[in-house]
């Protein structure tokens, strides 16, 4: 794989040695499609010259039937070598594609949060789809402007036609019949290139799924088994490609000996009137240089040109991404990360808090992408402080943009505090590598986004080995059995895309069923009942309160009267904590909650006095 370069400032493009890294894993296959392509051009250049010893043979009135027979040989020859090189070539070509597929998806999936912020995830897309599509031009580097061939073949045909019409209607016979073939294996290759295409799109439709839920999929740590889904795919876009490539090597060749017929036609027929003296020795030589359109060299290297400055625009787009550093890439040289980790599992006598804030100030700052940040660089949370004891439950409430979400995405290391310092269990999130600590938290999104697939896709996100008895029993547990009964595909039902054929209360109780298949010691919930109806809410608080018995739970919510009865509640107004505390301690001490609670009928007045009471 190519390592990562560091972008300067004032790169000018992708250059082609830039290429190499993607090359030199395939560099035994450029050999040998160099070697074959010395025995064509080698067959190719020898044949003019056993045509001169038939065509003087003949004008000596000698036999020319051994040297005919040669001269078959060497074309057919000719043709399967010249066949072979181009098989060789597209396929090294698509070899090389799925390389740097492999590694822009790998890349993609391991880039931290912020870059997605700042870029759009379709545009992303692109890059592994159209864009190394189009890098195969700069391996192949053989196609030629359509319509400056279309022109200079009809100039050739008049100009023939005006030089010796018998030897142009000689020609035409075999002309025909190649393109006659070229018809009529022409849907083969319509259907192999739209074969080609789905597998791509269904590729870039698999990243896109990837894409459109990376916070879920780096939450659950299944950036490999996402990244294995997606080689899967590609796998397929390159074999669709070979099938491809192989019918394209058998077409040019035939197309190739109806032109080499044709060629040697004109110089067997013109050979022998020149050597009667019916023909002019210019006149052939001119028919000749036509036949061969020697301008033909010039347009094609100029297409060439054209077709390999496409394929490096590509190539700049996809070294864009490569060189950007992937998440865990500060992670490098964290030795103690083992024994961090057994620390949190022993404990070290005193039970540390599951999860502690240490005055943290966070703003979103613009990534080093080359483009501008979507996010403003305001301070979200300032100074924050506060401790969440293992097997507690806490809440974090508060007004609409006070910083709540942002503290679970900080925990989850979504991002990095600007200052401070976050511990889970007692020990620095910079003590652990990502893929540690998303391994012990669990989370379920305020949007609860669903992944294209089917319902036991999803389920198995975070766990990908438990059994189907499992998954139906999480689905019974959160009041989604229905799912699973809704027809005779049970599990294996399609949810759409982006699980459009779920309801919101639907994608979120399986988001719900989901974190308890993970089984985590911390639970990180935003919002996690803001979809469902009172009914369901019900059922989903017992399931809480039993997961509770069990873990440590940390919910973000706006409706209070689901986490009054908390071990802790946590008050954040424009990122700052202002209180912490019980609800009925709350309702007493901090008006902010008070006038909360107050909005969701949670207290009423009491008439005659001044103060709140708790409405049973």
């Amino acid at each position: 794989m190519p390592q990562a370069e560091e972008q300067g400032p004032d790169r000018s493009g992708a250059q082609l040695r830039e290429m190499w890294p993607y090359l030199r894993e395939h560099r035994v296959a450029l050999v040998l499609v160099a070697v074959v392509s010395l025995f064509a051009t080698a067959f190719a250049v020898v044949q003019p010259l056993m045509l001169q010893q038939l065509v003087n043979t003949v004008g000596e009135g000698g036999s020319a039937t051994g040297f005919l027979l040669l001269l078959i040989g060497v074309t057919l020859a000719q043709a399967v070598f010249g066949g072979l090189q181009q098989y060789l070539l597209q396929r090294t070509a698509e070899s090389v594609v799925l390389g740097v597929r492999r590694t822009i998806v790998r890349r993609l999936l391991s880039l931290p949060v912020p870059v997605f912020d700042a870029r759009r995830v379709g545009d992303l897309m692109s890059r592994v789809g159209a864009d190394t599509t189009l890098l195969r031009t700069v391996v192949t580097s053989g196609l030629f402007d359509v319509i400056s061939s279309v022109l200079m073949f009809v100039a050739a045909v008049v100009l023939m036609t005006l030089i010796d019409p018998l030897l142009f209607a000689l020609t035409l016979g075999t002309v025909l019949l190649g393109m006659t073939v070229v018809l009529v294996l022409s849907r083969k290759v319509r259907r192999a290139s739209k074969d080609a295409q789905d597998a791509v799109g269904s590729m870039s439709s698999s990243v896109e799924r990837a894409l459109s839920g990376i916070r879920t999929i780096k939450a659950s740590v299944a950036e490999d088994r996402e990244a294995e889904l997606i080689d899967r795919d590609a796998t397929t876009a390159y074999r669709a490609g070979v099938r491809l490539a192989t019918l394209a090597a058998v077409i040019q060749p035939l197309m190739g000996i109806c032109l080499q017929a044709a060629f040697l036609v004109v110089l067997a027929v013109g050979g022998v009137r020149v050597a009667n003296g019916s023909m002019q020795l210019g006149d052939l030589m001119a028919f000749i240089l036509y036949l061969f359109l020697r301008i033909m060299p010039i347009a094609s290297a100029v297409g060439a040109f054209v077709q390999i400055q496409a394929g490096l625009a590509a190539l700049d787009r996809i070294q864009e991404v490569v060189r950007l550093d992937p998440e865990s890439a500060d992670e490098e040289g964290l030795a103690d990360a083992p024994r961090a980790v057994a620390g949190m599992d022993s404990g070290g006598g005193r039970r540390p808090a599951a999860v502690e804030f240490h005055d943290v100030v966070f703003r979103y700052a613009a990534p080093q992408t080359g483009e501008p940040s979507q996010r403003p660089e305001a301070e979200v949370l300032h100074g924050v402080s506060f401790r969440v004891a293992e097997g507690s439950r806490t809440a974090l409430v508060g007004p609409s943009g006070s910083g709540k979400s942002t503290a679970l995405a900080l925990i989850e290391r979504f991002y990095e505090p600007t200052s401070g310092r976050i511990e889970v269990c007692g020990v620095p999130l910079t003590a652990l590598t990502r893929s540690d600590l998303r391994g012990r938290l669990g989370l379920i999104e305020q949007d609860a986004p669903v992944l294209s697939g089917t319902l036991a896709d999803n389920l198995r996100l975070s766990a990908p080995e438990v059994s189907d008895e499992a998954l139906l029993q999480a689905l019974t547990d959160v009041g989604l059995d229905e799912l699973a009964q809704r027809d005779d595909t049970g599990l294996a039902l399609d949810l759409g895309e982006h699980g459009t054929k779920l309801s919101g209360g639907q994608r979120q109780r399986l988001a719900w069923a989901r974190m308890m298949l993970a089984q985590r010691d911390i639970l990180l919930m935003d919002e996690p009942t803001s979809s469902v109806d009172s009914r369901t809410e019900h059922q989903l608080q017992q399931t809480l309160d039993a997961l509770a018995r069990r873990r440590t739970l940390i919910v973000v919510a706006h409706r209070l009267s689901t986490v009054r009865d908390f071990d802790q509640i946590v008050v954040l107004e424009h990122g700052r904590v202002v209180a912490v505390g019980t609800h009925e301690s709350l309702i007493e001490q901090d008006g902010v909650y008070r006038d909360m609670a107050g909005r969701q009928g949670l207290v009423h007045a009491i008439p005659g006095r001044t103060g709140e009471e708790i409405r049973t």
